[in-house]
């Protein structure tokens, strides 16, 4: 059961991916965005399971209602958004992103976390999924920059980031703790001028000097 803050906070993020999505050109994107919310527990504990050899040892999703009910509760929607890549066509969820660690004022930065789901891989529509998050994360959200730590060893992500046209900016030894153990990991990062559309205005919290 969604508390009522968590509630409200979804419908707000449900309200601005709607907002963005409706505002956005038509175009020949396969897939759509919706936040992740309660009633998606069973679908996505199902998905999390059939993909674990998929995510090991680059993350760990939850796999039972406690840890998913945990998972949820990561996403105050002030701070952090979870949200689903969903087929258009059909409704499938084929991936997952977390825009964690929101900061606003002088910073107005985010971390992107994110995972493709086993049964819909290999037809990009992660690719196509993480391009629109990114897109909502600086024309909605007006972040001016968007991280993303990955595992050196994770080639797929790495790809995936270079395709959306991210910049590498340094190595971090134990950077991260994942399934018991300090990881090291690759920064990378894409900033609002980088977008070919971009930059759009700024977010009504950036000190104006």
């Amino acid at each position: 059961m969604i508390q009522g803050d968590q509630g409200e906070g979804i419908a707000r993020t449900a309200a601005e991916v709607e907002a963005f999505l409706s505002g956005s050109p038509e175009d020949s994107s396969r897939v759509t965005l919706r936040p992740l919310t309660g009633d998606d527990q069973d679908e996505f504990i199902e998905l999390t399971r059939a993909s674990a050899d998929l995510h090991h040892p680059w993350m760990s999703l939850p796999t039972t209602p406690q840890e998913f009910h945990t998972f949820l509760g990561r996403f105050d929607h002030v701070t952090a958004q979870g949200l689903l890549i969903c087929v258009r066509d059909t409704g499938v969820v084929a991936g997952m992103v977390n825009i964690n660690s929101i900061i606003r004022g002088r910073y107005q930065n985010a971390s992107l976390a994110y995972a493709a789901f086993a049964p819909s891989t290999g037809q990009g529509y992660m690719s196509e999924g993480l391009g629109l998050v990114v897109r909502y994360a600086f024309e909605q959200l007006r972040l001016h920059r968007l991280d993303a730590q990955i595992q050196p060893g994770n080639h797929a992500s790495l790809k995936l980031v270079q395709r959306l046209g991210f910049r590498y900016e340094g190595y971090s030894p134990g950077l991260l703790f994942i399934d018991g153990t300090w990881e090291d990991h690759e920064r990378w990062a894409l900033i609002n001028t980088m977008i070919s559309d971009g930059p759009w205005p700024p977010h009504p919290t950036l000190p104006t000097r």
